[in-house]
């Protein structure tokens, strides 16, 4: 499960996008202008980005030469009719990590993905642990104490999230920023009542996992 921005002018071609990352268990956020999406970049955390070239107002090649420059470091795809070798080296040049030219089979994009999500070190792992949590990220399965235990697509979205920063507190808008949409109307109420229903599920004894750090935010625990 990965948090993934799309930025494609074509909005057919990317709601069939959506919806099949969508059904692979990932959150997509999408916009359809380049402008927009260099403003997600610097305002949302991204595990991933999929970027058209011919975009309108800024180009796909120029969002991803402003995100580097910006300090980006999610890894970038770009997706595109544009096919000779000129134009992919354009794009490797801009700081893009692949290159997948249209009509393309989304299987094939996805396996794309799979592969740049295997390169940072903190999404390598296939199963995450702390504690006596644990979560398969390819089968999506949760187990608490060894115990298998049935999620909530946002709860198991939820859990990834804190087991890949076990210890780190995050704030209300943070957890908001990588686990919802930004044009959902979801706000701190929803964080506290999705984490209340998780605490339900995967704690143990009278201690929860997922500690609250009053006035400041939210951490995982790895010594539960």
């Amino acid at each position: 499960m990965a948090k993934i921005l799309l930025v494609e002018d074509d909005k057919a071609f990317a709601a069939v996008v959506t919806d099949w990352l969508g059904r692979e268990s990932h959150t997509v956020e999408v916009c359809h202008d380049g402008l927009s999406g260099l403003e997600l970049t610097k305002s949302y955390g991204f595990d991933l980005i999929i970027l058209d070239w011919q975009l309108p107002g800024l180009s796909g090649v120029e969002v991803c030469q402003s995100y580097r420059k910006n300090g980006g470091i999610s890894p970038v795809i770009m997706l595109t009719g544009l096919g000779t070798i000129e134009d992919k080296t354009s794009g490797f040049d801009s700081g893009a990590d692949d290159y997948l030219t249209k009509p393309c089979d989304l299987r094939e994009l996805s396996a794309r993905i799979r592969a740049l999500l295997r390169r940072p070190a903190q999404l390598e792992c296939e199963v995450l642990k702390v504690a006596h949590l644990s979560l398969n990220t390819k089968s999506l399965v949760a187990e608490v104490a060894g115990k298998p235990v049935d999620l909530l697509p946002k709860e198991l979205a939820l859990l990834e999230f804190f087991l890949r920063h076990p210890d780190r507190v995050f704030s209300q808008d943070a957890i908001l920023a990588h686990v919802w949409k930004s044009d959902s109307e979801a706000g701190p109420e929803t964080v506290r009542t999705w984490i209340k229903r998780l605490r339900k599920k995967i704690d143990v004894d009278d201690k929860s996992a997922i500690q609250t750090i009053y006035g400041v935010g939210y951490k995982l625990s790895s010594t539960n």
